[in-house]
């Protein structure tokens, strides 16, 4: 890792490196845009036929095989899934479905006046896409984070796309009673959730991390079929200046050995803290071919003049993942998309079993959104009904900010119901002609 200093000489290279991590958002995905742009173009155009061809040349599925998994297959796969790892799923999906279910907004009414009720309602998205990764390791937690707060909000039809699907994976979807899974990957089968084929309807949303190509993919339909967001790789920020060397480092190891373009940060006060995680960091992953790589390129300890400088500096980072001393720490937190507090809080939980969802903006993007929630499968449709007195009443008001805007249709509109038989603006204007 390296160490950077906010003060003194070092105090230029600090704000190039922030200025230069602050822009991190701006990924690659201008070179794969041309082959993501094919992809999705032969999908739209070929339907099935070019679905099959892709993931028979880029997922590795024979084009004997069916695209479709079975129920009967997930089932066997949850049999085949150790008690251990079942029992987990179980309790990962208790949580994940008691937080989500806690998020779910609902329906209420607020009378302004008498004769007017003003309100809202609350419905599900009809159908969405839920991309899983299956890279260099089996993500099951990523379908019960994607799938379970769909299923609390009340989304009707649900579809999964995984590329070669780990038993795991499976498992976790017979768990959650997941009838349309589909093994596809990448920006075939990006483009397949967002168009559809002529066996396979589109859906309304997409969500779900996944590699550059679904990345890309995802931006590139966006306009078409909502998503999320677009993640990218993960970050830890770890803001901290009487934490635990061993603890800190071990979390930065653990978020590093997601893929060599993680980010891993901490940022303190205190010269020896700072010393002793890089020390330990070093040392941990020694072992661990790809935390070693990332946190030797994207690795950095912010060593600050004071506690002011040190909280502006983690909120200008916006991190995926923050870890923080303290409940009272939480007063100046403005931008992160998960807050871990205290030693014992380690990432990792947050990664499988906590309950709040570990799909989480990246790039800077926790300045603007949190992380996936119930939130992302809904609607909020808002009501209003007066009857003729609560128009009348409030009516002038919205007659003359109508006029105002010269929208002589909208006063008249409101004039016809609320005052009666007076002259509306166009017979006036035609008297006055």
């Amino acid at each position: 890792m390296k160490l950077v200093r906010t003060t003194g000489r070092g105090k230029a290279e600090a704000q190039r490196v922030l200025l230069a991590l602050e822009g991190r958002q701006e990924s690659s995905a201008e070179s794969v845009a041309p082959v993501v742009r094919k992809i999705i173009g032969q999908v739209r155009k070929s339907g099935d036929r070019a679905l099959r061809r892709l993931v028979a040349q880029l997922d590795g599925v024979s084009p004997q095989s069916q695209l479709q998994i079975m129920p009967d297959e997930m089932q066997l796969a949850w049999n085949e899934t150790p008690e251990a790892v079942r029992g987990a799923l179980q309790t990962a999906a208790k949580n994940i479905r008691a937080f989500a279910e806690r998020q779910l907004p609902g329906k209420w009414s607020l009378a302004p006046i008498p004769g007017l009720s003003t309100g809202q309602l609350v419905r599900p998205i009809d159908a969405v896409g839920c991309y899983v990764p299956s890279g260099r390791h089996p993500l099951p937690s990523s379908l019960l984070m994607t799938v379970i707060p769909a299923q609390v909000a009340g989304v009707e039809r649900i579809v999964v796309a995984s590329p070669n699907p780990a038993r795991e994976t499976l498992a976790a979807a017979h768990l959650l009673g997941v009838d349309c899974f589909y093994q596809m990957g990448g920006a075939q089968a990006i483009a397949v959730l967002a168009y559809g084929t002529e066996t396979i309807a589109r859906v309304d949303k997409i969500v779900g991390p996944g590699n550059l190509y679904v990345t890309t993919a995802k931006r590139l339909v966006a306009f078409d079929c909502a998503i999320d967001m677009l993640a990218g790789p993960t970050e830890i920020v770890v803001t901290s200046d009487k934490g635990n060397a061993a603890y800190i480092a071990a979390d930065l190891v653990a978020q590093a050995e997601h893929d060599p373009h993680a980010l891993a940060v901490l940022v303190t006060t205190q010269p020896s803290l700072a010393a002793e995680v890089i020390h330990e960091v070093k040392t941990r992953a020694k072992s661990n071919p790809v935390a070693k790589e990332s946190l030797h390129t994207r690795g950095f300890v912010f060593l600050t003049g004071s506690l002011d400088e040190a909280r502006t500096i983690t909120n200008r980072l916006a991190p995926e993942h923050l870890t923080v001393d303290s409940q009272a720490d939480l007063s100046w937190v403005r931008n992160a998309g998960s807050v871990f507090v205290g030693d014992y809080s380690t990432q990792p939980m947050g990664d499988y079993i906590s309950g709040p969802n570990h799909t989480l903006p990246t790039g800077g993007l926790a300045r603007v959104r949190g992380g996936l929630s119930v939130m992302d499968f809904i609607k909020l449709i808002t009501v209003q009904s007066y009857n003729r007195s609560a128009l009348k009443s409030l009516g002038p008001s919205a007659i003359a900010i109508a006029e105002a805007e010269g929208l002589d249709g909208h006063a008249d509109a409101i004039r016809s119901r609320s005052i009666g038989r007076g002259k509306t603006s166009s017979s006036r204007r035609s008297a006055g002609a």
